[in-house]
């Protein structure tokens, strides 16, 4: 890689920590805020798994679907085929605006973020970070 493309990655894998960061942060609030938390897991995961594909130098799709994500990803390394993203997709676009969407659970924050959390670890591995 080169240092441009090594300096692109960092930066993926910068903002995917702080979306992680921010859900650590908020789950620790008295008054957590759900709809923020499940949108920031989205983006975090989202972002994990695009770094993935910048460091096999793969275009970087505009989409905020994980299923998607997951599956060009497990072209490359199959154990990502394995992750089960849950409703994570749900979260990227629809949970910020206001209408019929339902607030996440405690109970389905804590499963977001189980996901983010494997989400996280398989692609800092597979990239040695």
């Amino acid at each position: 890689m080169t240092i441009e493309e090594q300096n692109y990655l960092h930066q993926w894998i910068g903002k995917a920590h702080e979306d992680f960061l921010v859900v650590q942060q908020l789950m620790l609030s008295e008054i957590p805020i759900k709809a923020a938390i499940a949108y920031h897991c989205q983006q975090s995961a989202e972002k994990f798994l695009k770094a993935f594909m910048v460091f096999h130098k793969l275009e970087v799709p505009r989409t905020h679907n994980i299923e998607y994500l997951l599956e060009q990803c497990g072209k490359i390394d199959h154990a990502f085929s394995f992750i089960d993203p849950g409703s994570l997709t749900d979260y990227g676009v629809e949970v910020r605006y206001p209408g019929d969407f339902l607030e996440p659970s405690l109970t389905e924050l804590e499963t977001l973020i189980s996901v983010v959390e494997n989400i996280r670890e398989l692609v800092l591995s597979k990239l040695n970070i």
